[in-house]
């Protein structure tokens, strides 16, 4: 196949059949001015990083490169500031002669290639990786570099920089910070840990749900970070005795990242979280938060019931706030006035009114329903039910012809009736006000660039035969740079519906056991957490040791 030099890249695409007219047509319409047209192909999902770079490579004639593990000659970073290189998505990683070989994540940018060959005085071999690498090793090689400098040169006794220093911008402890959260953000973690040790800081980064290590810090660098962070989310520096929380909202890689910082004072110095939610991440699409067909018409039926109340169960970090979030949007229309008490506001949507519970002034989440109620609400959600008087309150609301939803921390949809029943709230109004509950689980996804085929194991063909779901292969994620070696990237979810029907309300009133109920909920087609991840297994997009670490068999 003749090489196409100046092809442009969705053209190359359509044509290699990966990119259908009508996939290329939406992401230039939805792309801005400074995006390139390969990201949001990729954060559409419509191609994955790695058929952009077999497609370049192949029509092209340009290599690929990995460089998670190459032996890139650290003496010619200088020939490449590091602006540009962050900017541009490029680093240098040999020379031979006179040629500069040059790994880019786009080498088909014609501009940047001849800046290059004007500033080095080089002629340049362009090759092509992955964005993601790219940006990890510029930061390896660049940044952890430049602050080894600036720790050494700063560094003045124990008590660790200047203070003065955490609020001016070429300070090294403001470039660690916005770095560190510039890497969590290319690396798509959710939560940021900094561990003051004894001897060290360490920082981890919670990515797809599992914690890992990123990079261990001088103890002289804990207070002057420590500060900085506090100062950028307005919490009192000289208060080290209490937990605090605070807020960030910052603008990181092109998208609106909202960070909610906790400290909590430890023998060695302040452990600090920060939860990172990426807003231009946040999936508000009913139909792709993982529902599979069947459990989606049972909760768009469950949700489009003029009243009642729909539970969303599980344990901390299982998407509950997410899959809230969708069905509200979902139903955010003109003619419904939606009202919401949280603690705290997640996300905040455009035509809902949210209200963040505050207990120091008396607002709690029973007191704001109350309020609520005298708002002439359609539609109610309540962050959590804790209490007998919460519960009360939304079984009320329900009956009095509103749509109620809420969160309860249960390890299944059957336990939830049980909960209720704990709370002091009555088996009729059980009954008569709860419309459904979904319990879910968040699975790690394998990652689309390195999936791999291969025969299920005898357990597995055990499991899935005691499911009745028979299956010749399933898939695994071999570990490339994409995905950080681990085979997974993103997250998806796993559901179990259970829709309160007739039956189970005249079970409930008849107080029968919940084996009793769990019998006439199957019959109904209840579909088990883990016979719905046996499902996405055999789909390809878990695997049988994601579903099982998190759903018991």
């Amino acid at each position: 196949m003749p090489i196409k030099k100046n092809m442009r890249l969705g053209d190359l695409l359509v044509e290699s059949s990966i990119l259908t007219q009508e996939q290329l047509d939406e992401a230039l319409q939805d792309k801005s001015t400074d995006q390139k047209l390969g990201d949001i192909l990729v954060q559409k999902g419509f191609v994955t990083e790695l058929q952009l770079i077999e497609v370049l490579e192949f029509q092209l004639g340009i290599p690929r490169v990995t460089l998670y593990n190459y032996p890139i000659d650290t003496s010619l970073l200088k020939m490449v500031p590091k602006e540009f290189a962050r900017r541009n998505l490029v680093i240098p990683i040999k020379k031979e002669e006179n040629k500069l070989f040059v790994a880019m994540a786009d080498p088909m940018d014609y501009f940047v290639i001849n800046d290059l060959r004007l500033s080095t005085g080089f002629t340049i071999e362009p090759f092509i990786a992955t964005k993601d690498d790219i940006i990890r090793s510029v930061s390896k090689f660049y940044d952890v570099d430049d602050f080894a400098k600036d720790i050494v040169s700063t560094e003045q006794d124990d008590q660790g920089f200047d203070t003065t220093d955490v609020e001016d911008e070429d300070s090294p402890v403001v470039k660690l910070v916005n770095q560190l959260l510039q890497q969590a953000v290319v690396q798509q973690a959710s939560d940021i840990h900094i561990d003051c040790q004894e001897t060290k800081v360490h920082i981890r980064f919670r990515v797809d749900g599992k914690l890992r290590s990123e990079r261990s810090l001088p103890k002289h660098v804990q207070g002057s970070l420590i500060t900085r962070i506090k100062i950028m989310a307005n919490l009192d520096i000289t208060e080290q005795r209490v937990p605090q929380d605070g807020r960030i909202k910052l603008s990181l890689e092109h998208r609106q990242i909202d960070l909610r910082i906790s400290t909590l004072p430890t023998i060695y110095g302040e452990k600090i979280v920060i939860r990172l939610l990426d807003l231009s991440m946040a999936q508000n699409d009913i139909d792709h938060i993982g529902f599979e067909q069947d459990n989606l018409e049972k909760f768009k039926k469950m949700i489009h019931q003029p009243h009642g109340i729909v539970l969303l169960t599980g344990p901390t970090g299982s998407g509950k706030s997410s899959t809230m979030y969708s069905a509200l949007t979902h139903l955010n229309e003109e003619s419904d006035n939606i009202i919401t008490v949280e603690d705290p506001v997640e996300y905040q949507v455009e035509g809902i009114n949210q209200i963040q519970v505050n207990p120091n002034v008396g607002l709690t989440f029973a007191a704001g329903l109350r309020a609520i109620l005298r708002q002439d609400p359609d539609i109610i959600m309540i962050g959590e039910i804790r209490d007998k008087e919460t519960a009360d309150m939304a079984v009320r609301a329900s009956i009095t012809g509103h749509l109620v939803f809420s969160t309860l921390h249960t390890n299944n949809s059957l336990g939830t009736i049980n909960r209720l029943k704990d709370m002091g709230v009555e088996l009729f109004l059980i009954a008569s006000s709860l419309n459904g509950v979904v319990s879910q689980r968040l699975v790690r996804k394998i990652c689309r660039d390195c999936k791999q085929e291969k025969e299920p194991t005898e357990r597995e063909k055990e499991i899935f035969a005691k499911y009745g779901v028979s299956v010749e292969k399933v898939y695994q994620g071999e570990g490339c740079p994409t995905c950080n070696m681990t085979g997974y990237r993103g997250r998806t979810a796993i559901h179990e519906v259970l829709v309160i029907d007739d039956h189970i309300r005249q079970a409930l009133l008849n107080n029968e056991s919940t084996i009793a109920i769990r019998d006439i909920a199957v019959e109904n087609g209840l579909k088990f957490l883990i016979k719905d991840g046996i499902e996405k297994v055999k789909k390809g997009t878990t695997t049988t040791e994601e579903i099982l670490r998190v759903a018991l068999d």
